[in-house]
């Protein structure tokens, strides 16, 4: 039988970044078409029965089957990420495609495409990583990019392979204060980390649990400080990823002080892991080996409070999937390594949203509002995705997450979808899970079991970012072609 919708959620507590609302959600052709009490009946009809219904999480930092140096390669393709970034409530996903030196930026992208093809279960964007901003690049390829909806790209200042001079990263954000992108920072300082790096080899300290003495906070506050400053002689906006402690927040709140449109973005293993993680018996710290490193409760604390007082706009999971007993993962070649070669990063698409949600909203730590803004609506206008993903309004697709807010559980690697063998949240109690997971309108999770097809997923070119453009002052030190200064 027909209806008036393709599906009807009912009695659902629909919440946004700042709204709640008790209604029914009407959707038609993947997007919401109405949201009214006692809506006309649909051919599909889920019972919400008063639970809280949200927006799909948009995670704005992910890596899937990104090209890496031999013999590394990432466990989780498009199929298996978005497979798992599903069934923990997560209906959009923006992972990298990432510019090898000496290559073509358009090729990487080319690449990607590929890799992705048919594959997603999900949609999904592409950020770029620009690791070599050549004329050609800087001047046709960068550019051309931006305008085909890849609005966002990040850079590095550690990664032999990935790093760039104060020169280049000036480059690149000259770009993006012309073309409108947005430029994410990885921001360490190589020649720190390089240093303290060989006096540790050269005295044999060499396991997991040394990474973390490699990358000590002051590297990443320098460089957090160094990137700040980098933007404001350009006045452009710039999103600092993955911060992991107290003094780089500190930077971070000095920005805010100064009226600089600086933001930032942090992660669960900043929030649920500390260094004493990747001092695990054996080679097991491997498993939590990631840049910048854990630091320790104190600096937990520090996250948790940023993540309330407005320091950080995004929370990601910068799934970094490395299987553990696996020579082209965490053991390369088959061998326990030293710490500098030990790949980098961790799985966390699938536990991102149900960790915050517990810990954070259960315990009163952020709101419900926050929880939405920080996950789902400021990533897509950071994005330039929004008001398509991130919210729950008449036009947006239909990406929805019913939360059953009392279930509790354990997390185990074996309830979990990803391709990666083992999760560094192995034994944490927590409630709260999604119950239902729509993408634009079709089941992809229920019941806990995925229900999600291959190909569903599609490419989103993004918009210019919605945040913040530059404010009107005075900018000395801007040099963009028509001005004169």
């Amino acid at each position: 039988m027909s209806g008036a919708f393709d599906l009807v959620v009912r009695n659902a507590a629909l919440v946004t970044a700042g709204d709640l609302q008790r209604c029914d959600i009407g959707v038609r052709g993947g997007r919401v078409a109405a949201l009214g009490e006692r809506l006309e009946r649909g051919a599909r009809e889920i019972d919400a029965a008063g639970r809280y219904v949200l927006p799909g999480g948009v995670d704005g930092h992910c890596h899937l089957d990104q090209p890496m140096p031999e013999p590394m390669r990432m466990a989780d393709d498009f199929e298996t990420g978005t497979r798992s970034a599903a069934c923990g409530g997560t209906t959009t996903v923006i992972p990298f495609a990432a510019q090898a030196k000496g290559h073509s930026l358009a090729a990487a992208v080319e690449d990607y495409h590929r890799r992705a093809a048919g594959k997603a279960c999900i949609d999904y964007a592409f950020h770029l990583i620009v690791s070599d901003p050549s004329p050609a690049v800087l001047r046709d390829e960068l550019p051309r990019l931006i305008r085909e909806g890849c609005t966002s790209f990040k850079i590095y200042m550690t990664y032999d392979d990935l790093k760039l001079s104060d020169a280049q990263i000036l480059d690149v954000l000259e770009v993006a204060r012309r073309e409108g992108g947005m430029v994410m920072v990885h921001a360490e300082n190589s020649d720190a980390i390089t240093w303290l790096t060989q006096r540790l080899i050269a005295a044999g300290r060499t396991a997991p649990k040394f990474h973390a003495a490699a990358r000590p906070m002051p590297v990443e506050r320098e460089a957090t400080h160094r990137a700040i400053t980098l933007s404001e002689l350009l006045d452009v906006p710039i999103l600092i990823v993955h911060v992991s402690g107290g003094e780089a927040v500190e930077q971070i709140r000095w920005a805010h002080g100064r009226g600089l449109n600086i933001y930032a973005e942090t992660c669960p293993q900043y929030l649920f892991l500390t260094a004493d993680a990747l001092g695990a018996e054996g080679y097991h710290g491997a498993k939590c080996v990631c840049s910048p490193p854990p630091r320790d409760q104190g600096n937990q604390q520090r996250i948790w409070d940023g993540l309330a007082n407005g320091v950080f706009q995004v929370f990601s999971s910068d799934h970094a999937p490395f299987r553990y007993e696996d020579p082209h993962g965490k053991k390369p070649g088959g061998k326990e390594v030293a710490f500098p070669h030990i790949p980098n990063g961790i799985p966390g698409l699938e536990t991102r949203l149900p960790l915050l949600f517990s810990e954070g909203v259960l315990k009163g730590r952020i709101d419900l509002h926050q929880f939405v803004a920080l996950t789902a609506a400021n990533p897509a206008r950071m994005y330039g995705l929004y008001p398509r993903k991130g919210t729950i309004a008449v036009g947006s697709d239909a990406d929805l997450v019913i939360w059953d807010d009392k279930r509790e559980l354990t997390i185990r690697n074996s309830g979990l979808h990803h391709a990666v063998d083992y999760t560094p949240y192995e034994g944490m109690k927590i409630t709260g899970w999604p119950a239902v997971t729509l993408s634009r309108g079709e089941p992809v999770w229920q019941d806990g079991t995925f229900c999600g097809k291959t190909g569903h997923g599609k490419f989103l070119r993004c918009a210019l970012p919605a945040p913040a453009r530059p404010r009107p002052r005075d900018v000395r030190h801007s040099f963009t072609q028509g001005e004169n200064q």
